[in-house]
């Protein structure tokens, strides 16, 4: 069995993929910010990280690691006018560096691990136009970038892919979701008349995790949106 780093794996879609992967009988480090404040899943090894703060304050761990998933992310959608500093360094803080500091602090875990793979996630909204979302849109083009140059830098011992995902049921979504009129009307804004589910989005990460002729790829997990939307 394989080993497995989720950053940000309390709730939501990390909290899923643990569950998928545990499942499976791998074994699940999961670093979070306040993990004892989360529902934790007994077989999953907690460590507490603050993505936000200086790589060395971030645990060590011994063993090799077989894949990492990043999974912190924001949702901050406001007219281009009213977006302070704050608003862009807290995206690209959570999304994008954080990404950068968790690959550099366990870089060498996955270079011991058996055909290591890394899963970031981008948004629909960096390949399709909508509109409040040029801070989110900004940090996760970085990621895409990340992703397709760390993928040819790691190659061929380490696979790095992303996924990008539209609007998803997630407790970070719930202001877009809260009502029934607001699900409803996001449902309709996809050619498959609904939102995204964290199974949907953690199906798609095990198979990357596995798929071993797959690197610098990013995923559309967007019920059409992107395409056909």
């Amino acid at each position: 069995m394989k080993k497995y780093m989720i950053v940000g794996g309390t709730s939501g879609i990390g909290h899923q993929i643990a569950q998928d992967l545990l499942a499976q009988n791998h074994t699940v480090f999961i670093l979070s910010r306040n993990p004892q404040d989360k529902e934790q899943l007994p077989l999953a090894r907690y460590l507490s990280c603050d993505v936000k703060q200086d790589i060395t304050t971030f645990p060590n761990i011994e063993e090799p690691l077989d894949g990492l998933i990043y999974c912190p992310g924001s949702i901050v959608l406001k007219p281009f006018r009213g977006l302070k500093q704050e608003d862009l360094l807290n995206d690209l803080e959570i999304n994008y560096l954080g990404a950068i500091k968790c690959i550099q602090k366990y870089l060498p875990n996955l270079q011991q691990g058996t055909n290591a793979s890394i899963v970031l996630f981008s948004s629909v909204a960096v390949q399709k136009g909508m509109t409040f979302h040029s801070s989110i849109a900004g940090a996760k083009g970085a990621i895409e970038g990340l992703t397709k140059s760390l993928a040819a830098e790691f190659a061929p011992k380490i696979r790095v892919n992303a996924i990008a995902p539209s609007l998803t049921q997630t407790p970070l979504a719930e202001k877009l979701i809260n009502t029934e009129s607001k699900m409803e009307a996001a449902a309709q804004r996809h050619p498959l008349k609904r939102i995204g589910n964290p199974k949907d989005i953690s199906e798609a990460v095990c198979f990357m995790l596995g798929a071993t002729w797959l690197t610098g790829e990013i995923m559309a997990l967007d019920g059409g949106m992107k395409n056909i939307g």
